[in-house]
């Protein structure tokens, strides 16, 4: 499905279409554009937009969807449409005919896009965090069993004072336990829907954005449109958390490679 080619008589050229397509990597989204379109139904049956037989046929094709997506994402790879949105739009038509394009009356792919985004990040934080807190519990179970066991420490490469292995891990559950509050952080922040908001300035449809956040299991909708469209902020937050925690255990291995080399080891002494 072409977004951009009413006007034209011709197709796209081939290198702008690979520059425009977005399909490669936010194809992703799928699982969070199907999530984000169930609730926009549910909100248009609810709003009398669309009638419950429209909204119950729309409901099970998309779960026909995601049924086959979550088995085998070959079609996503395959296909030639732009974006993960226009995909599952045409999949709709495909299978439903015009009411396929009925699903998309109010919305646009600004709030779209920004919900979907919400919704994927949402996710990656529960996933880090309980990896985070798996790892704590690990290394916080080591600790206490090599609670008196020796260790070196070091200043600049240097010997300085004597530690216990597990002081030394505990140090690292410190540090994940503030990545694991960053996550949190970034989390309420983001915990706001922007569907609902349209392309900038909301929705001519009568659709209960307090319903429609609940229904998306955010805390609330997005109070400004025109920033609930545009806000990525809590992309860049996610990024920064995660660089930060990734940068905590590069320096965990990297204390424990040297640990293991011959540098750190026993002092010896020949005439």
């Amino acid at each position: 499905m072409s977004l951009w080619g009413g006007r034209f008589q011709e197709g796209l050229h081939p290198a702008f279409d690979s520059f425009n397509r977005s399909l490669p990597f936010d194809r992703r989204l799928w699982a969070a554009d199907i999530e984000g379109s169930r609730a926009w139904a549910r909100a248009h049956v609810a709003a009398g937009s669309l009638n419950a037989r429209e909204g119950q046929r729309l409901l099970a094709s998309l779960a026909r969807l995601a049924k086959e997506l979550g088995k085998d994402e070959s079609a996503l790879v395959d296909s030639e449409a732009e974006d993960i949105h226009s995909f599952v739009e045409a999949r709709l038509v495909e299978d439903l005919g015009p009411l396929g394009k009925k699903l998309h009356a109010g919305r646009s792919r600004n709030d779209q896009v920004a919900t979907d985004l919400r919704l994927y990040c949402r996710q990656r934080i529960d996933e880090l965090d309980t990896a985070l807190l798996a790892l704590m519990s690990a290394l916080a179970d080591l600790a206490e069993g090599e609670a008196a066991t020796p260790l070196p420490g070091y200043t600049h490469l240097q010997r300085a004072q004597i530690l216990t292995v597990g002081h030394h891990l505990l140090a690292y559950v410190e540090m994940l336990a503030r990545d694991r509050s960053r996550l949190a952080d970034a989390g309420r922040r983001m915990d706001e829907c922007p569907l609902g908001c349209g392309a900038l300035a909301g929705t001519g449809f009568a659709i209960d954005r307090q319903e429609l956040a609940r229904d998306l299991g955010f805390r609330k909708p997005a109070r400004n449109s025109v920033d609930a469209v545009s806000d990525r902020d809590f992309v860049a937050e996610l990024m920064f958390v995660s660089t930060l925690s990734a940068a905590h255990l590069s320096r965990l291995a990297a204390d424990w490679i040297f640990y293991a080399s011959q540098g750190a080891g026993p002092y010896t002494h020949s005439t």
